[in-house]
């Protein structure tokens, strides 16, 4: 919907709604599947991400800097979702498929945040673990519970920062033209390619933001593994290996998980013979991904996690017990 106003050269039509073209895809005839498919991934990451955050905060035993920052992660991980899944399956489903303008730069300010969040906190987890394994005579010491506020507020500033400065220019520019998003959810470069301006900086700022946001933490995360690999193998004793190695192994597949998912939606988008139905779908698909792999990574990783279930959730006979794990 638009609505007219006048200046000097005539009449301007100003977008007040986008449509979100997911509505209009040739995946129409699948939306029912879909739209299962969705509601059950929902409630799946809301009912694991939320279990980790009950466990965390009513099992004594999990009130260290790690599941801290886990706790954290999981309620990421359920803003990620809540910024998309309710609105696709309003277009599934009621055939809603309009949104208006504000609704339009919030979602994607929410979903930029939260991505550029994760990014961060998958970093400070990554620190929590190197110095755990690297310097754990001077682990309580280094992190304290004032050291993890730090962290964790420098994490969320970060994040939730970083998509200011793209999102506030798009924000300002002209949409006066066609308001089809072609994707399934306001991202950014489809909501920005339909201004009515030149788009060539806002588009050189957000990557340049991206890139930032991706690169730095990843190398960070990198040098990190690299410094704890070193000092696994300097352990005397397998076991002691292995014991080392087991206190980061959910992490270091949580982190392959997220960067590598990220990785194939960006060589997609290289590949030309690539149907654009198909690109969107895996880039979609990519957003829930480490939402709902992140728990059960977790879940079937760490032992801590393991016993609160089996103590709190009496699912002993699911899960059997095993202290080497």
């Amino acid at each position: 919907m638009n609505q007219s106003k006048q200046n000097s050269n005539g009449t301007v039509f100003t977008v007040t709604q986008f449509k979100i073209n997911g509505a209009e895809s040739s995946l129409e005839q699948f939306y029912t599947e879909l739209s299962v498919s969705l509601l059950i991934v929902y409630l799946l990451v809301i009912t694991g991400n939320l279990m980790i955050i009950l466990l965390v905060a009513v099992d004594r035993r999990l009130h260290t800097p790690m599941y801290f920052f886990l706790c954290h992660l999981s309620f990421l991980d359920i803003v990620v979702v809540t910024a998309i899944i309710p609105k696709m399956l309003a277009i599934i489903v009621m055939k809603d498929d309009m949104i208006s303008f504000s609704g339009c730069f919030l979602q994607m300010y929410f979903f930029l945040g939260s991505q550029c969040t994760e990014n961060f906190l998958l970093t400070t987890m990554a620190y929590d673990r190197y110095v755990a394994i690297c310097k754990p005579l001077h682990y309580n010491t280094i992190i304290t519970n004032r050291m993890c506020a730090a962290l964790i507020s420098i994490t969320w500033f970060l994040g939730f920062f970083g998509p200011v400065p793209a999102v506030t220019y798009a924000v300002q520019l002209p949409y006066c033209g066609p308001n089809k998003v072609i994707y399934w959810f306001c991202d950014f470069p489809n909501v920005v390619h339909l201004a009515c301006s030149d788009t060539s900086f806002v588009i050189n700022l957000s990557f340049a933001i991206a890139m930032a946001v991706i690169y730095i933490p990843f190398f960070l995360i990198f040098c990190s593994y690299i410094k704890i690999i070193r000092s696994v193998f300097r352990i005397a004793t397998a076991d002691g290996r292995r014991k080392a190695f087991l206190t980061c192994s959910a992490h270091m597949l949580v982190v392959l998980t997220y960067f590598f998912s990220n990785a194939v939606v960006y060589l997609l988008e290289m590949v030309g013979n690539v149907s654009s139905d198909t690109r969107v779908l895996v880039a979609v698909f990519n957003c829930f991904l480490t939402p709902l792999a992140n728990p059960i990574i977790y879940c079937l990783r760490n032992k801590e996690i393991k016993d609160a279930i089996r103590k709190y959730i009496l699912l002993k006979k699911i899960i059997p017990s095993d202290s080497n794990t």
